[in-house]
């Protein structure tokens, strides 16, 4: 009897115990640490490499297939360069300034602080926050994935000012500009603190940072730089179609790294924009040859490129917010209003956009954004919830696409004037007449 009553006297203690620790294993199970995925992982260092490859080669080519061929290796090392220096200024202080820790007060709606500067405390053990909670990547493989977009963006800035700029020009304004357009507007759109995505802006992909941004940018680029010598009475034709359609091909390829990469999990998120990468593509690729049909022209090879281009920019911020169907559609319409941007609008006003930035990034980054709150409704097939307001979310849509093109066009007009002030804007006369390639850089493209 009295080893019973110790019995259950030790008994009801460890019980006590138990039930007085009950709420510290609770508070443990209810926030476990976040696990890394090696699938994650693997996915989004692949998605990296694809988006290096949408610049070198892909853009390059692009690019260089349409300009003409004393101009060739000038555009190729221009990308190049621009996106090699936009790389250096991400781990310097870019970084910090769109994902570092934030400001205490309202400058954390623009920019983050210089805390991360030369990346400092990330280490390889660093995590950074997926878009699920308890998954998490490593640190440095989200610097390397938002490093190749701001090394992209700068680059499509160049297609409306190539055959004219300096190459040291260049270089100046893409310091200037990333640091005052570029970095912000990441921030505002992508970082937990910023102004855009505190207020609910859909931007999957980057609609607003990088093809708003840089269409917007390269238009008053070229307005302040001037019209080629000879444009538009002279003829400017494309020297090599076959190396656009490549470059083409390869930025397709690529923005599935731009666009499913964006989902920073290797999972139904970034299967949704896997298709939709597709689909939206192919629509506008035959929606811009169908357009030049209806307006009395063959449906030629140039085309079928600026249509794939325009689908790929308008899906970029619907590639996990649309259904398959709505993206087609977004596609389509994208496609048909950049090809009037390119044929008609570009020639009423006047404006030298060498290659089309502002027509199709520019123009198709405005479609894409502000029809996404449209595709994102679930009666189309969006991933909305069953109460979402397409009215409320256009609002959002509109303001975060006006404040970004107030914000680009200021930045890169000030970029643009440094640029001048620092090195002088454009290439001499003779060096314009001769080609870039051999005044800037003291070569040729091809030897005949």
């Amino acid at each position: 009897m009295t080893f019973s009553k110790k019995l259950c006297g030790v008994a009801g203690a460890v019980g006590l115990s138990l039930l007085t620790a009950l709420p510290a294993w609770a508070q443990e199970a209810a926030a476990p640490a976040a696990t890394v995925d090696k699938g994650d992982v693997a996915w989004m260092m692949t998605s990296t490499v694809l988006v290096l490859a949408m610049i070198l080669p892909g853009l390059a080519l692009f690019y260089g297939g349409l300009v003409r061929t004393k101009n060739m290796l000038s555009v190729m090392t221009q990308i190049g360069a621009v996106a090699a220096l936009a790389m250096l200024i991400w781990v310097i202080y870019g970084y910090s300034m769109a994902f570092g820790p934030d400001y205490s007060g309202g400058l954390s709606n623009f920019i983050s602080t210089f805390d991360k500067a030369f990346l400092k405390g990330i280490t390889p053990a660093s995590q950074a926050a997926t878009f699920t909670a308890g998954v998490e990547i490593p640190e440095y493989v989200f610097v390397c994935f938002q490093m190749t977009f701001a090394a992209i963006t700068v680059a499509l800035v160049l297609g409306s000012v190539v055959e004219r700029i300096k190459f040291s020009a260049v270089m100046v304004f893409a310091v200037v500009w990333l640091t005052i357009v570029y970095f912000p507007i990441a921030h505002m759109v992508w970082a937990a603190s910023g102004l855009f995505f505190k207020a609910g802006a859909l931007d999957f992909a980057g609609g607003t940072v990088v093809h708003i941004n840089a269409g917007v940018s390269a238009l008053v680029a070229a307005i302040i730089l001037g019209k080629r010598i000879g444009y538009p009475k002279e003829p400017m034709a494309p020297h090599s179609l076959t190396l656009t359609g490549v470059g083409t091909g390869l930025l397709w390829v690529g923005w599935f790294g731009f666009n499913a990469g964006s989902a920073l999990e290797a999972n139904g998120s970034a299967a949704l924009a896997m298709i939709n990468t597709f689909v939206a593509t192919a629509s506008a690729g035959l929606f811009w040859m169908l357009a030049e049909k209806l307006n009395g022209h063959k449906g030629s090879a140039l085309g079928f490129c600026s249509g794939i281009i325009a689908g790929l920019v308008a899906v970029t911020p619907a590639a996990g917010n649309s259904g398959p169907f709505g993206a087609i559609v977004l596609g389509a319409v994208a496609s048909v209003v950049c090809f009037y941007a390119v044929t008609v609008l570009k020639p009423k006003l006047g404006y030298d956009d060498s290659l089309d930035a502002f027509g199709i990034h520019g123009v198709g980054g405005m479609i894409g954004a502000i029809g996404t709150a449209i595709v994102y409704a679930p009666g189309l097939g969006g991933p909305g919830a069953e109460d979402y307001e397409i009215g409320a979310k256009l609002i959002v849509q509109i303001e975060a696409v006006v404040t970004t093109i107030i914000w680009a066009g200021i930045g890169t007009a000030i970029a643009i004037f440094i640029a001048k002030a620092v090195t002088g804007l454009r290439v001499s006369q003779e060096v314009e007449l001769e080609g870039l390639d051999l005044g800037e850089h003291g070569e040729r493209a091809y030897n005949y």
